[in-house]
This record gives structure tokens, C-alpha cells and sequence, in this order.
């Protein structure tokens, strides 16, 4: 089998485009409502579903559709929306470009508790008038984004960040700091940087830690103050997320994944996945096609 299908810009009919709206019935009218295969971007995509029927997967977590939904996907992640009849809505994609351009820096995404790279990704559920607020900004942007207006990148730039912060505002992990310590911040970072790239070959809080000059117990605590799991949490979830993604989108073995994600022998590998998902890894591809 072939890699997951992977969306490099965030318009593939006009290059350079770093950010992008449609209404969720336009594109389940030009796909005729056929179901696209599961895919990752490069980029950050926002669904503010009003009403809808069906299903959401993202990264093998499964998701029912209904109404007032709303739903962020990182880059990177792999989902798939199974819509059972025309939802309403909107889509927003918008990549590191877009945020650079506009000047919102990198960090308020990070700081945010919205996109979650890595095990669940559940729907924001706002109630009645939070998310009339919110669609009123899509609305917005989406007017400006089919304008000749003056200066009409940083009006959607300026709807965008309003909306992810009433957004952020709504969840009960992590609001936006009022002030100005960053620190926690900046370790949060810092540390899911050095996690995307030693998850492979280094699997303890305490390399973590010390790569970042503190103990591992407070790197545990302020993980977990700042996004709701512990440091290991976090990287066990890395790892299980790329094993189910190997496991499903291409054809290695079991034992070239164990050694690949770092473990020393294949049966340490099927114990952790079995541990985590309940399936051993030779059942996971077989049970998701069922499902």
C-alpha cells in the first residue's frame, strides 16, 4: 500500500496561496459527496461546522459529526471526513506563511489549546453564542477573502486571530495567559520540538529533561498544567500515533516498525501497542478497515 496522500499547499489550483475558505456544502457538492481517502496537509485546518451527519477521523480516533461542532487539525495529522449528507459549514486553511505574513507569531499558535498534534483531537462544542460569534467571523473572513478590498490579507489575518481566541477562550485547559511569563510557554515548545525530533530513539522524560536543563519532575508538571497530560503521556502518544500510522499506510513489518520507532526487540514493540490500544499490532490494520 501505498504512503498516505499528503497536501502540500493550501490551494493546489494557485501556488503561493498560504490561506483558503470554502463552505463545507460547496465542496460536498463538487465532490458529488464522494469521500476522499485519508490524507495529512503541511498546513493548519479549521472546520466550523453549523450542521452536519456523519464521521471525523483524525490520527485513528473517531469523531461523530453534529451540529455546532468545531474542529482543528494540525499539520501533519491524518484525517478523513465521512460526511452521510451535505454538511454546512466552513473550512479554513491557513499554513506558517499565512501566520508570518499577517504577523501572528508561531508561538500564540502554539500557546493555544487547539491544535493537539498528537492523540486526541476531540470537537470544540461552543454553545449557541459562542458560536454564533465565531461563524460570524467566518463569515467575515470569507467575505473579505472574495474581495478586491484594500488590504485584505491582514483583515483575515486580524478575523482569524479573534477567532481562534474565542476559540481557546471556550476551552477549560490552557486560556490564552494574561501575563507576561512566557516561560511556561517556551517550554512547551521547546520540549514538543525535542520530541518530533528523538521520538524515534529516545523515549524517557528524563532525555527530555535534560536536554532542556530541569528535572524531569518539573517538566511532568508543566506539561501537564499546560495541556492537560504528563511528559510521558505525551511522547507514548507520539509514538503510538506513528506506529499506527506505519502500521496502516504502508506494507513494513512489525519488526522494521519496532526498530524504526526504537524499541530493541519487536515483542517490547507489540507489548507497548497492545498496552495503548488493546490490539496487537497485527490485528490494528485489519480492525480499522472494519470500522
Amino acid at each position: 500500500m501505498s504512503s498516505v496522500k499528503i497536501y502540500q499547499e493550501v490551494n493546489p489550483d494557485k501556488e503561493n496561496v498560504s490561506f483558503a475558505i470554502s463552505r463545507m456544502e460547496d465542496i460536498y457538492t463538487k465532490r458529488k459527496g464522494k469521500v476522499d481517502e485519508p490524507h495529512r496537509h503541511n498546513y493548519y485546518t479549521v472546520l466550523i461546522i453549523n450542521k452536519a451527519k456523519g464521521l471525523h477521523k483524525i490520527d485513528f480516533n473517531t469523531y461523530k459529526l453534529s451540529n455546532q461542532q468545531i474542529f482543528f487539525v494540525a499539520p501533519g495529522q491524518v484525517h478523513q471526513v465521512i460526511e452521510t449528507e451535505k454538511s454546512i459549514g466552513f473550512v479554513m486553511t491557513f499554513s506558517n506563511q499565512f501566520l508570518v505574513e499577517n504577523s501572528i507569531p508561531l508561538s500564540f499558535i502554539e500557546s493555544l489549546n487547539l491544535f493537539q498534534n498528537y492523540g486526541q483531537s476531540p470537537p470544540l462544542m461552543p454553545n449557541q453564542v459562542q458560536f454564533n460569534a465565531i461563524e460570524d467571523f467566518a463569515k467575515n473572513i470569507l467575505k473579505y477573502f472574495n474581495s478586491d478590498a484594500d488590504m485584505k490579507r491582514l483583515s483575515i489575518g486580524a478575523y482569524l486571530k479573534l477567532l481562534l481566541i474565542e476559540c481557546n477562550n471556550i476551552c477549560a485547559i490552557n486560556p490564552i495567559e494574561s501575563d507576561i511569563d512566557t516561560s511556561g510557554d517556551n517550554l512547551i515548545r521547546a520540549f514538543k520540538n525535542a520530541v518530533e525530533n528523538n521520538y524515534k530513539k529516545e523515549h524517557s522524560t528524563t532525555f527530555y529533561a535534560h536536554g532542556l536543563y530541569i528535572t524531569p519532575d518539573h517538566l511532568n508538571r508543566t506539561i501537564k498544567d499546560k495541556i492537560g497530560k504528563t511528559a510521558k503521556e505525551y511522547i507514548q502518544a507520539r509514538i503510538i500515533t506513528e506506529a499506527k500510522r506505519l502500521l496502516y499506510f504502508t506494507d513494513k513489518s512489525n519488526k522494521e516498525i519496532a526498530y524504526e520507532l526504537g524499541f530493541n526487540e519487536p515483542a517490547n514493540f507489540s507489548a507497548f501497542f497492545k498496552k495503548h490500544t488493546q490490539l496487537p499490532p497485527s490485528n490494528f490494520k485489519k480492525s480499522e478497515i472494519k470500522t
